[in-house]
């Protein structure tokens, strides 16, 4: 047990401080936006979740590229792994098309939808728009990211995203409030930097991806893409990333709600999800690990392996997880200030940390198990599963609690954890109720 947890935690120790370097980005950018007002946290907090949204419409292809290069990494076939990636790459540039279109001529239009003020929409149109922008390169990157750590290298994500993480920081700082000879651009400001650090990473990981493939094969391999591995890579695409899109939008609607509550339980939801954050992208980093190893252990065509390789996984996370909440529950409110002097604002966020702070847990068990069903390729169910507890329970809980039961943010978040909690616990029944004798490499359906 103890080499199989060594082996864990050197592959979840760097995503944790990747995906964790993203988090306490987000926290830091959102301090220094914090201090121009409660309207600026608002618009960051509606844009992150429409831009959660358009980054899990697309996310799918680097999940898949992420489990399929696994199983091919385990299975000593690594030129099948590079074949799917280029043709993932290939998914991502369409997809990045599509996203700056919309952004570009969509971005008032989203804002609307989602019940802004006018205020908020002359404000936060740019800010969005910007932000879109920044997508083109998020997409390109996670599948570039996911071929990594299929191939069990979760150093480079990590070191490619803590430098760009870096930049965005300096100049968030720098363009938001005109510091270091930069011009004062506010809000914008804020944006751009993000835009500029988006773009440092898919760089960096780009320059990354082309030297490990020269020194796997002494050059660039040229490929022949089949068009079976095209609709393998497609249909799986499609499967997790409307798997994680009927996940985001249903958040998309949560905001909505939350929205109408007013600017002070926006902003303190706003805070409360940056803080929580730290809990969701751990939780995320191990499940992410799981898909790794069961997925090489897959390509091994060692089942009992893979499965024992998730569980520990699982509880490797979960006790991480209980350590984190015990941080967040016993100091909510110092954690809130951090963010805004806003009584108001400080108060109701506190209160939301501390009603999440153990529940979180439930998040991690849907990451764990989401993670271990990915790496053997169960790909259907986690879709038809998000679909009907998103939107069959999620939304309408949600609706519920906020306004029949007049239980304002506090009914939101309790509905929130219990639907995670729900999907997290559905998840685990499957992975251990699987007859793991005979799961087999996923592979692509020949074409005539």
């Amino acid at each position: 047990m103890l080499r199989n947890w060594k082996t864990i935690l050197m592959l979840a120790i760097p995503s944790i401080a990747s995906f964790a370097s993203m988090t306490v980005t987000g926290m830091i950018n959102l301090i220094m936006v914090g201090k121009l007002g409660a309207l600026s946290i608002a618009i960051v907090g509606v844009s992150n979740i429409v831009m959660y949204n358009s980054w899990a419409l697309f996310s799918g292809i680097g999940h898949t590229v992420n489990y399929l290069v696994a199983q091919s990494f385990g299975s000593n076939d690594l030129k099948k792994g590079v074949e799917r990636t280029y043709i993932a790459l290939i998914l991502s540039v369409l997809a990045g098309i599509f996203t700056l279109f919309v952004g570009l001529f969509g971005s008032e239009w989203i804002l609307k939808i989602l019940g802004s003020h006018q205020e908020m929409i002359q404000e936060g149109e740019g800010y969005l728009r910007i932000r879109f922008m920044a997508m083109v390169f998020s997409i390109m990157t996670f599948t570039l990211h996911g071929f990594f750590r299929g191939i069990g290298n979760t150093k480079t994500p990590m070191m490619t995203s803590l430098t760009g993480n870096a930049v965005m920081i300096f100049f968030t700082y720098a363009l938001t409030y005109g510091n270091f000879g930069f011009p004062k651009l506010g809000l914008t400001g804020a944006a751009i930097a993000l835009l500029i650090g988006e773009a440092t990473v898919l760089t960096l990981i780009a320059l990354a991806y082309l030297r490990e493939l020269n020194s796997r094969f002494g050059f660039i391999p040229k490929l022949k893409l089949h068009l079976s591995e095209a609709k393998l890579m497609l249909k799986e695409s499609f499967k997790l990333g409307t798997q994680e899109f009927s996940k985001s939008m249903a958040m998309f609607v949560f905001t909505a709600f939350v929205t109408r509550l007013g600017t002070h339980a926006l902003a303190a939801n706003e805070i409360a999800l940056s803080i929580m954050s730290f809990g969701f992208m751990p939780a995320a980093a191990f499940g992410s690990t799981a898909t790794i190893l069961v997925g090489q252990e897959i390509g091994k065509n060692q089942p009992a392996t893979a499965r024992k390789m998730g569980t520990e996984t699982a509880i490797m996370g979960s006790i991480f997880l209980l350590i984190l909440g015990s941080v967040e529950f016993f100091f909510a409110e110092s954690i809130a200030k951090i963010y805004t002097d806003d009584p108001l604002v400080y108060q109701l966020t506190a209160k939301l940390i501390m009603i999440s702070a153990f529940m979180q847990i439930l998040d991690g068990f849907f990451n764990f198990f989401g993670g271990g069903l990915r790496g053997i390729g169960d790909t259907t169910f986690l879709l038809r599963t998000s679909l009907l507890l998103a939107w069959g329970f999620f939304v309408p809980l949600t609706y519920l609690m906020v306004f029949v039961f007049d239980f304002s943010s506090y009914g939101a978040w309790l509905a929130l954890y219990t639907y995670l909690g729900l999907f997290g616990v559905v998840l685990l029944v499957r992975f251990y109720r699987k007859d793991w004798n005979t799961i087999r490499l996923t592979v692509a359906e020949k074409t005539a």
